[in-house]
């Protein structure tokens, strides 16, 4: 596997950051070149990293309408998780199984169960995963189950925007190898580095929100990761939508206003710039296991 740790003095700072949401405190990204990968350093322990989470939680985590940034999240989830559960069709047989990472409160657990999937999920917050298992009981379980799961026991895998929280992610991604079958898929959703809104806010890109976002991802890294444990990238999909609520939440960290036309205008230029390129802001890859 990978170890970009214990190669730092090799790797070269590419941007100093500022948590804006939780300490206020400045943290580095670190560049593999290996890999093409950032990382976040200094990096918390899994203890430390706790502090680091709002108490609120993460707007993903939440239910909550208190403002229009969760009204925007809110409504582009509607739209999203119906995408989401097209994309997971074609792998869908008569009794297939879905684990789904991070499962926040379970909108997208509910939408693939009520499409036919057999459902599991992981979540860490104790709060989501209550509000999850009120809309589907038992089905939302914390990360310590994940060791109790039978080895090739699910078709798909899907981890949407969760991949850069995982502290321990060379080990994760073993697990995820070892519950996937013979012929099953990762799907992963993860912020894109190289995107136009990246390199347009730079340090105020809301998308590196460290120290919670550990690890930050190019085209180029993710196929490379995943090659490590025998598995092969077969699609891509952009998330056209991240632009503009990114490039909202980037404006509020810069500017302390989430400037709605500029924002609009800077989400359009990112996805007209990558529809030649393909460096959309945030990226779905479909990867399959190759034994």
């Amino acid at each position: 596997m990978f170890h970009v740790e214990r190669c730092m003095k090799t790797h070269n700072k590419h941007i100093t950051l500022k948590d804006y949401s939780v300490s206020g405190e400045t943290f580095s990204l670190l560049k593999d070149p290996s890999l093409d990968l950032l990382y976040t350093h200094p990096k918390p322990s899994d203890e430390e990293l706790k502090a680091f989470y709002p108490k609120e939680g993460y707007i993903s985590h939440s239910n909550q309408l208190k403002t229009l940034f969760d009204f925007l999240y809110h409504a582009v989830r509607y739209f999203s998780l119906r995408r989401k559960v097209r994309l997971v069709k074609p792998f869908k047989t008569k009794a297939a199984t879905l684990l789904d990472i991070g499962a926040g409160t379970g909108y997208f657990i509910r939408a693939a169960k009520k499409s036919g999937w057999n459902v599991n999920g992981i979540e860490p917050n104790s709060v989501a995963r209550e509000i999850a298992n009120m809309k589907e009981a038992n089905t939302v379980n914390c990360e310590k189950s994940l060791s109790s799961l039978e080895d090739a026991s699910y078709d798909v895998i899907t981890l949407w925007h969760v991949l850069e929280h995982l502290p321990n992610i060379e080990e994760d991604l073993k697990t995820f190898k070892r519950l996937l079958k013979p012929n099953g898929r990762i799907i992963v959703a993860v912020p894109n580095f190289k995107s136009f809104d990246a390199l347009y806010f730079k340090s105020f890109w809301a998308a590196y929100d460290v120290p919670r976002h550990l690890w930050h991802f190019s085209k180029e890294s993710i196929p490379k990761i995943f090659s490590k444990v025998q598995m092969k990238l077969e699609k891509t999909y952009p998330m056209r939508m991240d632009a503009y609520y990114v490039s909202m939440l980037s404006n509020k960290q810069k500017t302390g206003s989430i400037r709605f036309l500029s924002s609009l205008l800077t989400g359009f230029r990112s996805n007209l710039k990558a529809s030649k390129s393909g460096e959309y802001s945030s990226l779905i890859y479909v990867l399959k296991n190759t034994y």
